[in-house]
């Protein structure tokens, strides 16, 4: 699996403690203020250079936990999010498939209702902070686990960073893409949310491409340019 990257460790502890003092039921997320993002270099759409942003975000004394609420109507803050895909080869024809689902309507962000995804994954929480492991590692385990059961080995490859200000969803969140390359089609969903799970081709997700939601569309246009 790829290595993780180095998080600034005792920063989110403190964070994690100082926050506790005011928590409330409201869930609290990893964010990063867009000017450190803008001070790296500009970013938009699918980026493969991922070390070059995601080292000196995460290493940064500037990452906080905030309220969730607030920070889907801020811009000045993206929520970092590892969004996984999930690949696997059939060896009856060579052909490569991914898993996709139809987002449901459950507790996840409604304004992606009905939108079909190759993407799992979700934000870093306050819960993923104060430990030994890296909470973004953490926090990527967590919301696998809640979203899918993976029944096969895989290899964990981290390909790039997903931006698109193009619309109020893209805007606030940064999107950190992991292709899980597996050994067997074995995954299934654990929420209504992911709907109608199933690997299917590349040239059928190619053919249905207007249906994905963004990060999924430029995930793939980057992963499986047509040329390929």
């Amino acid at each position: 699996m790829t290595a993780p990257v180095g998080l600034n460790f005792q920063l989110v502890h403190d964070l994690d403690c100082r926050m506790s003092s005011n928590a409330t039921t409201e869930e609290h997320v990893l964010v990063i203020p867009a000017t450190l993002i803008e001070s790296i270099g500009h970013l938009e759409g699918f980026d493969r250079n991922v070390d070059r942003f995601l080292q000196p975000i995460l290493a940064s004394d500037e990452l906080s936990y905030r309220p969730r609420g607030a920070m889907e109507l801020d811009p000045s803050f993206k929520q970092l999010i590892p969004y996984v895909v999930m690949q696997w080869t059939d060896p009856a024809d060579g052909a490569v498939k991914w898993f996709q689902y139809t987002r449901g309507g459950g507790s996840g962000e409604k304004r992606l209702h009905a939108k079909r995804s190759i993407g799992v994954g979700g934000h870093i929480s306050q819960e993923d902070a104060g430990g030994e492991e890296d909470p973004y590692t953490i926090g990527m385990r967590r919301e696998l686990e809640e979203e899918v059961t993976i029944g096969a080995p895989y290899v964990d490859q981290r390909e790039g960073l997903l931006y698109d200000p193009s619309n109020e969803v893209g805007r606030v969140h940064l999107g950190v893409v992991h292709r899980f390359i597996l050994e067997q089609p074995l995954v299934t969903s654990n929420e209504a949310e992911l709907a109608e799970g199933q690997f299917v081709s590349v040239k059928q997700l190619r053919q249905e491409r207007e249906h994905l939601e963004t990060w999924s569309q430029l995930t793939l246009d980057a992963l499986f340019p047509e040329s390929v």
